[in-house]
């Protein structure tokens, strides 16, 4: 008896050793609420970072992240900056509408005279009239649901990449993991655009740029093959970009 005993006390502390490594402590919480902050809730800006740029790692509307941040135009950030990526009340902002999809004109028939639109801002009547930034093969199409945000289009290296619509670049560089050598352009208050994977590039942050401008040169950076990855977001949310670009 005193040598079953003795074999159980010491067993019994290495069995308790195992189960507390084997399943995961809870984290420490107050009143049963957690003190961890979520998961990236705040982003430190690094060299070479935009408030575009950050928004779109974190899959954010950059006008959200600008006034969570009382950051006004033109959304100037410095190294070291802490920016909060999450509403100060710390619940998510309303829902936003999808967005419109591109007018669809039937060259059948003749659409009927309609009476003069009022006059408004150009800025506002203006609409977007997207064309194709790289001709090749589709590779992968857009996931909703899934890893891919946009669209592939197979080339070669060097193949030209032109700007899908008009629009300021504001955001060239190598800092979004998975993207290499990327141009962002913001085309109005809604919508903007993403060339990844670029080998050459001609522009730089603050250019305008006119619709079908040669940006870049195709390339592999960041991935395992010559190809351009293709995106458009409104308002911070990934759509697909075959709603918008013309059919082939």
């Amino acid at each position: 008896m005193k040598t079953c005993l003795k074999l159980c006390a010491s067993v019994l502390p290495a069995l308790l050793m195992v189960a507390c490594g084997s399943f995961p402590l809870s984290p420490v919480s107050e009143q049963g609420r957690s003190l961890r902050q979520p998961a990236g809730a705040y982003r430190v800006v690094q060299p070479g970072d935009t408030l575009y740029s950050i928004a779109w790692e974190s899959g954010r509307d950059y006008q959200d992240v600008a006034r969570w941040n009382r950051i006004p135009p033109p959304y100037v950030i410095k190294p070291g900056q802490r920016l909060q990526l999450f509403p100060p009340s710390g619940t998510e902002p309303a829902p936003r509408p999808a967005p419109p999809p591109p007018p669809r004109v039937d060259v059948q028939k003749k659409p009927p005279p309609a009476k003069p639109a009022p006059r408004v801002p150009a800025v506002a009547a203006r609409r977007l009239s997207w064309t194709w930034p790289a001709q090749g093969e589709l590779l992968e199409r857009f996931s909703a649901n899934g890893p891919n945000k946009g669209v592939d289009i197979a080339g070669k290296t060097g193949q030209p990449i032109l700007a899908a619509e008009a629009g300021q670049v504001v955001y060239q560089g190598g800092g979004l993991r998975g993207y290499g050598q990327l141009i962002i352009i913001k085309h109005d208050e809604d919508f903007l655009s993403a060339y990844a994977h670029c080998d050459k590039i001609y522009v730089r942050e603050g250019n305008v740029i006119k619709r079908g401008q040669k940006i870049a040169d195709m390339g592999s950076s960041g991935t395992d093959r010559a190809k351009l990855h293709f995106e458009v977001r409104y308002r911070g949310a990934p759509v697909d970009p075959l709603d918008y670009l013309p059919k082939k």
